[in-house]
């Protein structure tokens, strides 16, 4: 099923790509990096933002994170990472001359649990969040997002069956076009 997920993001990046030449220069494929948190869960990530198009508004993402889900094993505290894969949509308009944006952006979202704290292979849930990005240069940005995240996700396997990857969503990060 993953395979079949990359091909699908691969197959969509190119086809949007080819569509980068009819459109303004500085609307380029790009590449990021973050820092994140999942409700309580520290992360980091990378994800690739297509050329926009319907009118330069209309993006789609694609991104993988590690988390960390924090919790307490009965003898102490411990960080057990596990995985998530986002696909979305987002919306942009420029607000200052090309170099500050707002955004909006939803989409879904595949977790892949550790065996440590969760019995199941995947978990299923969805996102949104509102953002906002400083371009210091037509290459690079800088950004801020907040938001939600839900996926009803339980660590089963713990005592107290918390929650994880769920509730508020913030990340911080660097975007870089190519």
């Amino acid at each position: 099923m993953i395979r079949k997920i990359k091909l699908l993001v691969f197959t969509i990046f190119c086809t949007l790509a080819l569509n980068v030449t009819a459109q303004n220069q500085s609307n380029k494929l790009e590449f990021g990096f973050n820092v994140n948190q999942f409700h309580k869960d520290f992360g980091v990530g990378v994800h690739l933002i297509s050329p926009y198009f319907l009118l330069a508004k209309v993006a789609v993402t694609a991104g993988v994170n590690l988390q960390w889900f924090e919790y307490y094993d009965g003898s102490e505290t411990t960080w057990t990472p596990y995985q998530s894969f986002q696909i979305g949509l987002r919306s942009r308009s420029p607000i200052i001359e090309n170099k500050l944006f707002i955004y909006g952006e939803g989409g879904v979202l595949t977790i892949l649990p550790n065996s440590d704290f969760s019995n199941k292979s995947s978990e299923f849930g969805g996102y949104g969040v509102f953002g906002f990005e400083f371009k210091s240069s037509p290459i690079f940005g800088y950004y801020i997002e907040l938001g939600g995240v839900g996926t009803g996700a339980i660590a089963d396997e713990l005592a107290t069956n918390p929650i994880y990857s769920n509730g508020f969503l913030t990340k911080v990060g660097l975007r870089i076009g190519i």
